[in-house]
């Protein structure tokens, strides 16, 4: 007669007619034969050695790692910080027993400490405190199969590439392998082809792509024997739309205010402060990049964008002191050049759709009779009294002379200020036509 009978028996014999203590009493007796169970098993159990019947043969680990969820990502230092759920599955040939000797009891479940357990670590863990899984319970079948269940926060080295950085995607590797057996006394194998990522909570910052598994085994030259390691391999794409909006639109419309510099009347006295105001601007969004960005040689794509940016800035400042020079030179410069009247006030000052200094741009009138060529016609002067007098002979030519000269220093100035007026409105279309395609090629990656 069995021992579970036997306590059946007992229990109606005591004429118990309360059910819950009936379920008390048999709930007890169950824990009897636990006891019993965990006395025999560990009367003569160690768990410094490999729980095999033969030495020469190997101890097969099964591991499998659940992705729960993903903490940080430290691009500057390379650290990934994640939260695991990790299983690892053995059979231990000293922890069996016939569950009909025991009231059909098939598992039970003990401090791992009790117990063999394999010394698998992250090879690849960037933990200052080095603090491995959890000390979870170890639940233990008939047929000797362990099972052990440990949660853990693991921080690993990951080789971070920010080339295409706020666009980028990662790969971070998880290692996981023996410390001190070989691959001829311990053998690892993946339980499934990936991670689970059921139970993943979701990242505001990296989405998961996959997290395939990767059996791999690996000559180490201190040692002759193989080392079999299962890697993980974590996929991400960084989810870019904080970044978009933070450091990426306010610089493509601070790049939109640089050509608009040259747009600026020459003698506002406004146009080199825009172009080094809107550096300064550039230079503080730089800055914000370089502290998330890890020191490296690989020149982030939003980084590239603000030195091109930067660049065109500085040229399109130096360009406008170069124009302001132009536009502020006085009667005693040289004429402009033939060269400089036929390219510049000729054809590009009609593609830029520039007229003549004073005026109108919306309604040009254009002088029939052309542009004055300086000498200027004498004025008829009409005297009623004798044309035979020196005196008023000499002051009228002075007036004519005092006339030309006036009328040649304006023409020759009102002709350098229309070429920097043209150079201002064709520089300023070509940096626009350079902002547009840099944008377009930085919000490209985006979409």
């Amino acid at each position: 007669m069995s021992l579970s009978l036997l306590w059946y028996l007992e229990c109606l014999r005591c004429d118990m007619t309360d059910v819950s203590l009936l379920v008390l009493v048999c709930w007890c007796a169950h824990g009897k034969f636990a006891q019993k169970l965990l006395n025999d098993l560990f009367a003569n159990y160690t768990s410094a050695l490999r729980p095999v019947e033969d030495t020469n043969t190997a101890l097969n680990v099964t591991l499998q790692v659940t992705l729960s969820q993903i903490i940080d990502m430290d691009e500057r230092n390379q650290i990934l910080t994640a939260y695991l759920w990790i299983r690892r599955v053995w059979v231990d040939a000293h922890l069996k027993w016939n569950k009909n000797d025991y009231d059909g009891l098939d598992t039970i479940r003990i401090p791992s400490s009790y117990v063999w357990r394999p010394d698998i670590v992250l090879y690849n863990n960037a933990d200052d405190h080095f603090t491995g899984p959890m000390d979870t319970n170890v639940v233990i079948r008939h047929d000797g199969k362990i099972t052990w269940d440990s949660p853990a926060i693991t921080k690993s080295s990951c080789k971070v590439d920010v080339s295409f950085f706020p666009f980028d995607a990662q790969q971070c590797r998880l290692t996981y392998g023996s410390w001190t057996y070989s691959g001829n006394q311990l053998d690892i194998l993946n339980a499934m082809e990936s991670a689970d990522l059921a139970d993943l909570v979701e990242n505001v910052e990296w989405e998961v792509l996959g997290m395939p598994a990767k059996r791999n085994i690996i000559l180490y030259g201190c040692c002759a024997d193989p080392y079999p390691d299962v890697t993980y391999i974590l996929k991400l794409k960084r989810r870019a739309s904080f970044y978009v909006f933070n450091l990426l639109i306010p610089c493509v419309m601070i790049s939109f205010l640089a050509p608009l510099g040259f747009y600026l009347p020459a003698d506002s006295g406004e146009k080199v402060s825009l172009g080094v105001t809107v550096m300064l601007a550039l230079t503080v969004f730089q800055l914000l990049v370089a502290e998330i960005m890890p020191p490296s040689e690989n020149v982030p794509l939003i980084g590239k964008y603000y030195i091109a940016t930067m660049t065109m800035i500085t040229a399109s400042t130096a360009l406008t002191i170069f124009i302001m020079n132009i536009h502020h030179c006085g009667p005693d410069a040289k004429p402009v050049p033939k060269w400089a009247k036929k390219v510049i006030l000729q054809y590009m000052a009609r593609v830029c759709f520039v007229y003549e200094v004073g005026e109108n741009c919306l309604s040009p009138q254009y002088r029939k009779g052309g542009v004055s060529d300086g000498v200027g016609k004498e004025r008829e002067v009409s005297c009623n009294t004798q044309s035979n007098e020196r005196q008023l002979t000499r002051n009228i030519e002075y007036i004519a002379n005092c006339y030309r000269d006036q009328r040649a220093t304006q023409k020759k100035t009102g002709e350098w200020k229309k070429v920097a007026k043209v150079l201002d409105r064709f520089f300023m279309w070509i940096f626009f036509i350079m902002v547009f395609f840099m944008s377009l090629l930085i919000m490209g990656k985006a979409i």
